[in-house]
């Protein structure tokens, strides 16, 4: 999770593609590939860079990676924003 908060810090000062690099790692490690927070925050920087359908995909994919309704709800509403 620093990992993550860091890669949003570094998209705040140095550009989404900076902070997009950052977390790319994790894709490798089996506790965090595929879980809704690195999700998130990687369609989030998509979103910033431009990129809508990567944005789109990823928040879908964030989506049904939770179990939780009120955060697949939310996700659901962010990709239906970006939506390409």
């Amino acid at each position: 999770m620093v990992t993550l908060n860091r890669a949003i810090a570094l998209a705040e000062t140095n550009g989404p593609r900076a902070g997009l690099a950052l977390p790319a790692p994790l894709d490798g490690d089996d506790r965090m590939a595929g879980h809704h927070r690195l999700l998130s925050v990687r369609a989030h920087l998509l979103e910033k860079t431009g990129d809508s359908a990567g944005a789109y995909e990823q928040y879908r994919r964030a989506a049904r990676a939770t179990a939780s309704i009120a955060e697949q709800r939310y996700r659901e509403s962010r990709a239906g924003r970006v939506r390409p």
